[in-house]
């Protein structure tokens, strides 16, 4: 950290190598006994960066780095455990970090007045004691997303100056006294929940002038001064008032004493037990540890009606009837064919397996059948190594990408085992990778569904030639590698336990509309037989041969690989080079130190359109990524911190040749 904010003389105590923050009393360190628990260095005029090595810091409860003009983003990893974080007025690019997913004890996060952009992750569904968030100050876009729904605890939420899009109902639950959204481009209508909010400040978004609609049927908002207009007219009609609530009591008594005799006589009812049993679970779902983000991921894609249905006249008899026709607790399904994630009997062991939410959602086979036009060859995007891909396309225009896995990998194995697949990867949510949208698990087919990415991927873009295709620019190239570095990183750093993907290549890179890269095919490791003849044909690190040596090391390799590609244009394995140039790796490591050669390797099409020293950089990245052995190669968080740093350095290099050309121009005249 020291290093990445150049050393600041300013830091009494501190130094570059070795030390006792405790012991030394090192400047803005708070510590108990030995460890290091609070980081406060709050208009210390510091610049440069943090690092990447925050969440060794284990013990930091409190990080402030406030007023100062740090720069570059967010590390992705923080300290883990921390309480207090306030970053606010600074230079910090990107966005919010989703690593801020993982730190369930967060009370306090301000990462206002800095430069942040790009949309916030579904990322809080864990963050039950946050209680004080600001984001304002930033250039933040797009929807607030579902998961602020779970933020149970929060009274005091910053919105203000950013590009924030539409509705705020994701606000209407929430405990909040203090409230500022002003100057968004918020749609729609301010619930009436946070109308009575003291501290509401909405001004400068584009509210609907036309009345809001109704609220769903039994709910009934009011405001504060309706209230207090109907507590002025109440004194004529109170005497009338007690009159009819004292009838309407007496009423209600006979009528609950007449059930509670009914009920008495059928309690041995089967309907009823099984009613009874179907509702308890669900009560004893909600108190034996699931969280309040399970429960409401339960419900979604219900209507409110459906919701009011289940919760008002479950006790009827067609609620009966309906709960004893299927195991899914009383659900509809919806005209798409689509259910809920936990309304079926297959996704019962999902729901038992994870304390986390489920956010896949169950789609039936007819219903990917007629998306796909019965799988047809038309609609077949790629086949890999453990089945084929197909374009799924909806009347509403949604396109989706089914990933139909080959049936005679399930030979031999568990029942159960692709639900414990799809409970696995569900857990995965990275803004870099390829997000899983939904299942199918039925007639002997299973099938995952993940987001449609319009690009393609990274292999079609690099080798396939069409006639209306762009090459990609070299800012573009890094940006696509620091992306899939970044979700390489989560799997291995961030999820726990760490996933190694086995798999990576730069088929299994998918670009989006703004080609932004999204890596897909993790999770599945389990069906490859984790040899060499399984993975991306010259993606294979050398001790692929032997699988038990497969680690994340060997992850490292192949992303370096993909690197290759990027620099060169080039596919991994290509019979159609002369013989010494058909095996990329072979071919290109002894050139990547050497600057002539290098300019010679780099991609033709982009027609010497990049900065020079930046393809060095690149290149040594590279080298170290493609090293013979495993021990040698750099964790992928370094990658990650190598790619930000060749980022940094290529912005001053742009902004020194251009000082100097038009110094140039000047001289000449």
């Amino acid at each position: 950290m020291f290093k990445y904010l150049n050393y600041p003389s300013q830091l009494s105590g501190w130094k570059a190598n070795g030390g006792d923050p405790c012991g030394d009393s090192w400047e803005g360190i708070g510590c108990s006994g030995s460890s290091v628990t609070e980081i406060k260095l709050s208009n210390y005029g510091l610049s440069g960066q943090l690092g990447y090595e925050l969440s060794n810091m284990k013990s930091v409860q409190s990080f402030v780095l406030s007023k100062n003009s740090l720069s570059g983003e967010i590390p992705y990893q923080l300290p883990p455990n921390t309480i207090h974080i306030d970053l606010s007025n600074n230079g910090f690019t990107g966005t919010v970090p989703y690593s801020i997913s993982q730190m369930t004890g967060l009370q306090d996060l301000d990462v206002s007045h800095n430069q942040l952009n790009g949309e916030l992750s579904d990322m809080f569904g864990s963050l039950s004691k946050l209680n004080s968030m600001d984001l304002s100050f930033n250039q933040l876009k797009g929807n607030l997303p579902l998961s602020f729904t779970n933020l149970t605890s929060l009274t005091s939420l910053h919105l203000e100056n950013n590009k924030l899009t539409g509705s705020i109902n994701v606000l209407r639950a929430l405990p909040l006294n203090e409230l500022n959204v002003e100057n968004n481009r918020f749609t729609g209508w301010i619930p009436d929940e946070l109308k009575d909010i003291n501290n509401l400040q909405t001004g400068g978004n584009s509210w609907s002038t036309v009345p809001a609609p109704p609220p769903p049927p039994g709910v009934h908002h009011h405001s504060h001064n309706e209230d207090e207009q109907k507590s002025a007219e109440g004194g004529l009609k109170s005497a009338v008032s007690v009159v009819i609530i004292g009838a309407t009591c007496l009423g209600v008594l006979l009528v609950v004493a007449l059930l509670i005799a009914l009920i008495s006589r059928r309690k041995s009812s089967p309907s009823s037990h099984f009613l009874d049993e179907e509702m308890g679970d669900q009560h004893k779902g909600l108190t034996s540890g699931k969280t309040q983000e399970f429960s409401t991921e339960l419900y979604k894609g219900i209507s409110e009606d459906e919701k009011d249905h289940k919760q008002v006249d479950s006790t009827t008899s067609t609620a009966i009837k309906s709960l004893q026709r299927a195991p899914s607790m009383g659900l509809k399904t919806s005209p798409s064919g689509r259910v809920s994630f936990s309304d079926n009997e297959f996704a019962s062991h999902l729901i038992v397996s994870r304390s986390t939410s489920v956010r896949a959602v169950h789609y039936s086979l007819a219903d990917l059948q007629s998306a796909t036009a019965y799988f047809a060859t038309g609609r077949l995007l790629g086949v890999g190594s453990i089945g084929r891909v197909y374009r799924a396309k909806y009347e509403d225009g949604k396109i989706l990408a089914v990933k139909k896995i080959d049936s005679s990998l399930f030979n031999g194995r568990r029942p159960d085992e692709f639900s414990d697949i799809v409970a696995s990867i569900s857990k995965f949510n990275h803004p870099n990778m390829a997000g899983l949208v939904g299942y199918c698990s039925e007639q002997g087919q299973n099938m995952l569904i993940y987001e449609y990415y319009r690009n393609g991927s990274l292999h079609d873009f690099l080798h396939k030639s069409h006639d209306f295709s762009k090459p990609l620019t070299w800012n573009t190239r890094v940006r696509i590698a620091l992306g899939t570095a970044r979700a390489i990183a989560y799997l291995h750093e961030v999820c726990s336990p760490p996933l190694i993907h086995k798999n990576i290549k730069s088929s299994n890179i998918l670009l989006d509309a703004e080609l932004n890269p999204h890596l897909s095919d993790y999770g599945l490791a389990n069906f490859h037989e984790r040899t060499s003849q399984n993975l991306g044909v010259g993606y294979n690190a050398p001790e692929c041969t032997d699988p038990s040596a497969y680690t994340q090391k060997s992850d490292v390799y192949s992303f370096g690989v993909v690197m290759l590609e990027l620099l060169t244009g080039r596919m991994p394995l290509d019979s159609n080079k002369p013989k010494s140039e058909q095996c990329l790796v072979r071919w290109a490591t002894p050139q990547l130190h050497d600057i002539d050669a290098l300019g010679r390797m780099v991609d033709p099409a982009l027609c010497g359109l990049y900065p020079t020293k930046a393809v060095s950089r690149f290149a040594d990245i590279i080298a170290l990524c493609v090293q013979v052995e495993p021990g040698t190669r750099p964790p992928t968080s370094q990658v990650v911190r190598e790619l930000l740093l060749l980022v940094q350095h290529t912005s001053m290099q742009m902004k020194e040749e251009l000082s100097s050309s038009r110094r140039t121009e000047d001289s000449d005249y």
